[in-house]
């Protein structure tokens, strides 16, 4: 480690990274607040390695948080205004864990509002541009996470993906992200979307720094029941030999430059000696549907708690208690936030509730049984992570439609809760960043990180 080698100081790390920080947020706007006190941490690293101590893994190393994790530093807003103003108590367990290691936070990057997008558009800050095209959208939900990385500021950022929301944007900027196993790292302090998909996870320049920062942060937690025993550093990658592909992804819904760098991916590896196997998996045409509906139903339950009274913003225009909770979820609330809780209300009300919320974790169920018949016959699957390139700003927010389908080769993975992992594959003519994705099974994280290492030799 350069630091603890005293070949550079944290401090120098710290400040070249928030000189970086400074110099693109008016173009690209990648932050919701800059952590310019960040230094003061950088300083005590330093000190500490001077006076011979033991720093961690990752000591004066520059980080990017999503402004749904809680911390102290800054406020958590999830760039929704119903939370502006709020800072939390709580610090969410994988920033811990990071920074008991030596990571430092420089700042809070964009995302849509409660993490409901797919270009970091539905922002109450405003968008976050492509690190490419600045006409062009980031992705999302996690889109000023990817461009952070992307643009060189921070060597990695964490994110959230409930549903694509690290996978897509890490494809339109060219970097890697890892979308874990369900229950891998905890959620313990991070703002909730839909609790049985949300998941944390990182974007870095190389597939090595994943496999160093799973090492730092997965695990059980016990304020989140859901984690899983850290099966990461405890497992042994296995050897990929048959990689599958599906063959219902490949159609002429998907953007030609696309089908192409998975054809060329494809090419390669048969050089090198993988065999391919095509998959036919025919639940996975329900796993848009299903997901529009199990995640807005979830949406709709944990956003119920912010009602102007106990913490973030309050309408100043209210009478009377019913004024209050209305008003001030009106205002505080995005558009697209408003489409899922009404959706969500809607598909679990009396009457409905069988025939939408029931059908579709039923259809949940075929899913999570097509990917575990798929690995009975390949080790991973490689597909692309979205059906286009970054598209242009503004071309699809007024059309939601459109922007969920931009969703569909992604949402798959969150309702069977298998691991994803995002590699970089190239370019489009015009410059825009490609991206395919590894698939794999459930707690077969190592393997996908492993195997994208080996991908970055075989060209």
């Amino acid at each position: 480690m350069k630091i603890a080698n005293r070949e550079q100081s944290a401090v120098e790390l710290v400040r070249e990274a928030l000189a970086k920080a400074h110099e693109y947020q008016d173009e690209y706007h990648v932050f919701n607040w800059i952590n310019d006190d960040a230094i003061r941490k950088a300083e005590e690293i330093d000190q500490r390695i001077a006076q011979g101590e033991e720093v961690g893994k990752l000591a004066g190393v520059p980080y990017a948080l999503k402004d749904n994790f809680l911390s102290p530093e800054g406020e958590s807003t999830a760039s929704a205004l119903i939370l502006e103003g709020f800072n939390s108590p709580v610090t969410a367990t994988a920033v811990k864990k990071l920074e008991a290691e030596g990571a430092i936070m420089i700042g809070r990057t964009n995302l849509d509002a409660f993490a409901h997008g797919s270009s970091t558009e539905n922002s109450y800050y405003g968008p976050t541009k492509n690190s490419k095209d600045v006409e062009r959208v980031a992705g999302g939900s996690s889109g000023g996470s990817a461009v952070a990385v992307a643009l060189g500021i921070v060597p990695f950022a964490l994110g959230t993906d409930t549903g694509g929301s690290i996978r897509q944007p890490a494809s339109f900027n060219g970097v890697y992200g890892l979308k874990p196993t369900y229950g891998a790292i905890s959620r313990y302090g991070v703002v909730a979307m839909a609790s049985s998909t949300d998941c944390i996870g990182f974007f870095t320049h190389e597939a090595e720094d994943l496999d160093l920062l799973m090492g730092v942060v997965a695990g059980q937690d016990k304020n989140d029941q859901t984690t899983l025993p850290d099966f990461y550093r405890e497992s042994t990658a296995k050897t990929v030999k048959k990689v599958g592909i599906i063959k219902d992804f490949d159609n002429e819904a998907v953007n030609s430059e696309i089908r192409e760098a998975l054809k060329r991916k494809i090419g390669t590896l048969k050089a090198q000696g993988y065999e391919i196997i095509e998959l036919e998996m025919p639940a996975l045409k329900y796993a848009l549907a299903a997901y529009y509906i199990i995640v807005p139903a979830e949406v709709s339950s944990n956003l119920s708690r912010h009602d102007g009274v106990r913490y973030g913003y309050r309408s100043a225009d209210a009478s009377s208690l019913g004024e209050l909770y209305e008003n001030t979820r009106n205002e505080g609330f995005m558009p697209e936030n408003k489409r899922r809780i009404m959706i969500g209300n809607f598909v679990l009300s009396s009457g409905f509730y069988d025939a939408y919320y029931l059908k579709a974790a039923k259809a949940r169920t075929l899913i999570i049984n097509e990917y575990a018949k798929a690995f009975e016959k390949c080790d991973v699957i490689l597909t692309p992570v979205a059906p286009n390139p970054a598209f242009k700003l503004g071309e699809k927010i007024n059309d939601p439609v459109a922007m969920y389908l931009e969703d569909v080769m992604s949402v798959p993975l969150n309702l069977a809760g298998v691991p994803g992992l995002t590699v970089p594959a190239g370019k489009t003519k015009s410059g825009l960043d490609l991206g395919l994705q590894l698939v794999g099974p459930r707690r077969s994280d190592r393997t996908l990180v492993e195997f994208a290492k080996v991908l970055e030799e075989v060209k």
